[in-house]
This record gives structure tokens, sequence and C-alpha cells, in this order.
């Protein structure tokens, strides 16, 4: 079945008015020394672009995809994964990210879920073979089947936590298996819906048991994949202990986590916790701990995740500054966790959302290296902070200074700060002319 009956999606340049071909994404040019191809090592995002059906919060699903027959079989499963590496070949994709349960259905047992993963791994290995493509993460679904209503690593029922255990360890394995080059933990319902019957500090020490288990199973079997926490503050739970990128960080401190984990940031789960994206990723940067990117975007007046594709010029500008303050990815990448709008009914329209945001990421991407060489807001950053770099500056800050010392210095040569402009519109007059 040739369920996208195009050829592969080439770059014909911002003339173009082929409604299937890239405007700005040309993977081999070069960017401040990097092809974008490697700037963004784009991946997708297995459970929107196959299983996707337009269900949202107030109504059931309403596509009809060709390529699914609607049954629970291990033969429906494989055929879906041959109709999404031929997906990732017409839109020059080059990882996927998956959630077990989502490329292999859930059977009676766990052992019969465990060889059905098996079965249908069998054929993602050999597409990857075939194809080239790579598994950028894995994780489990544990947030959907109805054993997980009141969590999973954190859930009151110790038997929920072991089962949860067995999946993990299973999707660990077929992670690691498919060469995956990451794995995400995300809690969508390590959370409370009411702190009335939550011992929120019990849930918090689970969840820390729960992550190391992880980490000594990890080092058992080999595997070398990095560990991502994805923040988001709430929906399905009232709060989610992964709220965002500052809660995560301060979670894995305080559980002597942080060596073993970066976050996945996603741009939808910072408009939910009321941040902007650049303020999520500057956090995870600012501690090293920025892994990955879940490339998306929320509309900000509707309060849930409606995961659309990046359409936003000034949203891909701000994300490509601070993945280029990092220097680009090295395990992680940016995955496309975007679905279609529930009116969108045609296995077309997956290409075109996919093709409207890579084209709209390489547009920030060249924004950013442009504003990066011209160094307008880095040397205006570093103009504002130059006091620092005088001696008794650095000396407050090196602890060389009591507040005595410092009191008295301000009185004996009259200190009296005026403030100075942060030309905040000045700069941002800048990044509009670039864009």
């Amino acid at each position: 079945m040739n369920t996208f009956p195009c050829e592969p999606v080439k770059y014909e340049g911002p003339d173009s008015r082929n409604p299937l071909a890239f405007k700005h994404y040309k993977a081999d040019e070069i960017i401040a020394g990097k092809s974008m191809a490697d700037w963004f090592r784009f991946g997708c995002a297995y459970w929107h672009t196959m299983r996707g059906t337009g269900a949202d919060p107030f109504g059931v699903g309403t596509a009809d995809h060709p390529w699914d027959d609607g049954s629970d079989s291990i033969a429906n499963a494989q055929n879906r994964a041959r109709v999404f590496f031929d997906f990732l070949q017409k839109t020059q994709i080059d990882y996927y990210c998956f959630h077990d349960r989502d490329i292999a259905p859930e059977c009676a047992t766990l052992a019969e879920s465990n060889k059905a993963l098996d079965q249908v791994a069998d054929t993602f290995e050999e597409l990857q073979k075939e194809t080239g493509k790579k598994l950028l993460w894995g994780t489990a679904c544990a947030f959907v089947h109805p054993r997980y209503q009141q969590g999973a690593a954190t859930s009151p029922n110790a038997n929920v936590f072991a089962y949860v255990g067995a999946q993990v360890k299973k999707a660990m394995e077929i992670t690691h298996r498919l060469g995956g080059e990451g794995y995400v933990f995300w809690g969508g319902r390590e959370g409370y819906a009411s702190l009335i019957n939550t011992d929120m500090k019990r849930e918090l020490d689970h969840l820390a048991a729960f992550l190391h288990m992880a980490v000594d199973y990890k080092k058992e079997i080999g595997f070398t994949g990095q560990f991502y926490i994805e923040p988001k503050p709430q929906e399905p739970t009232t709060h989610q202990y992964d709220s965002d990128a500052a809660a995560c960080l301060n979670f894995l401190r305080q559980y002597d986590l942080l060596d073993h984990f970066k976050l996945n940031i996603e741009t939808n789960h910072a408009t939910l916790a009321g941040h902007t994206m650049e303020h999520e990723l500057t956090t995870a940067l600012d501690a090293g701990a920025l892994g990955s990117i879940d490339a998306n975007m929320g509309t900000p007046n509707v309060g849930w995740d409606t995961d659309q594709f990046p359409t936003d010029l000034y949203l891909t500008t701000n994300t490509m500054l601070v993945l280029m303050k990092m220097g680009g990815f090295t395990t992680g990448g940016l995955n496309f966790d975007a679905k279609l709008r529930r009116q969108s009914l045609d296995a077309a329209d997956l290409i075109h959302g996919h093709i409207g945001g890579m084209d709209t990421c390489a547009r920030g991407l060249l924004a950013a290296a442009e504003l990066m060489e011209k160094g307008d807001l880095s040397d205006a950053v570093a103009k504002r902070y130059a006091g620092w770099q005088a001696p008794e500056a650095a000396a407050m800050l090196k602890g060389e200074r009591t507040l005595e010392e410092i009191a008295a210095r301000v009185e004996r040569e009259g200190i009296d700060p005026r403030p100075v402009s942060g030309r905040q519109e000045y700069l941002e007059n800048l990044v509009n002319r670039r864009l």
C-alpha cells in the first residue's frame, strides 16, 4: 500500500509554489559549521503520526487511516510500521520516537504484551536496516490504561508500582535493542488530583526509588543512551511532579539523580506551565541539563495540550538561539510531538504539517545564526553586565568581601547607582528586522 503517493520531499527554495517541497529546510546546507540536518536531528512522533485520530477532550476521533484495519493484531501493527518508515523516507526525517503501546498492542497479560512487542520490534529492526532511519528515544505508555488512573511509579498501590517497573524494563530493553539514543520518562499521571488524599513526600520518594532502579538496570543491560525527564505542569492531573524545568532539576538534585538525567523540553508544556519555551530551555541549559526538544506549539488561550506543528518564527528563532548557545544536540534532537488538527483528515496533511514545521525551524535557525554571527544581542547582554568585571565586583562574588566591607566602600566612595537602559525595544527591533 502506497499511502503517501508522492516523491520524497526536496528543497526547492523560497520561491517554489510546490506544496510538497521544502522552501527553507535544506538538509545539507552548512550553518555555523553544521548541516541543517545535524542541527535539528529531526524526529517523528509515532503516536501522533500513526495513531492520532483527531480526538480531543470533547470528542472522539475523526480520522480514518487507510493503513489501519482497526484491529489489535500483530499484522496490523507491523503494517503500520512499514507505512511509517515510508513516511520517514518521504519527509527526509532521520529519527523517530515511540511509546511501547503505540507500536504494539497491549494484550491480556504482560507476558503476551511483551511477546507482541518483540514481534513488532523485529519489523522495526528490519526497517531501520533497510532505510537507515534511527530511534531517537523510546518510552513506556504508563498513563492510558485504567491501572494507572492514580499514577504509575507514584501510585498508592504497590502492585501498580511493580507493574510499571516490569513494563518500563521491557520498554528499555526494546529501546536498547533498536539502538535508541535516549529514553524518556514522562510522568503523565505522576502527580495528584487532590492533596486531601495524597502523601506527596511518599509519592516523590517512590518516584525517586523507581528512577534509581531504572538507572541500575540501564547499567546492567549496557544501555548507553541518555535518560530524559519531560516536564509538564498538569493535564491530566491537577499537578504533575515534573511541572516545569526548575521543578524537575530540583527533584533530580534532591534525590541524587542529576548525573543520570537531562531534560526533554516540550514547547506546549512550557506554555501550560506559564513559561515561554525560551525560559524552559534556558533553565535547562544553565544547569547543563538540556538534552532534547519536543517541537510543537500551543494556543496560549486554550487550556490544554493542543500539540500543534510549529509555525511561529519568533518561537523557533528563540529556540534556535538557545540551541546554538549549547552548540547543538549530542544524543537529543527535535522531535515533532505534533498532531493534525481535528478537521484535517487526509494522509497528505501529515506531510504538509511536517514540511511546515521543518521549514519554520529552518527559518528560525537561519535567523538565529545571523543574530549570533553579528553578535548584537550577545554584545548588548555582555555590556549590561560589564560592571561585574571590575576587581571589587568580582571579589564580592568570590566571597572575598563581607557586608560590612561592602557597606564601608559604598559610603567611602559615595556610590549612588543610576539605572541604565536595558534597551529591550531596540533589541526586539533587531530580531524583528532579521525576521
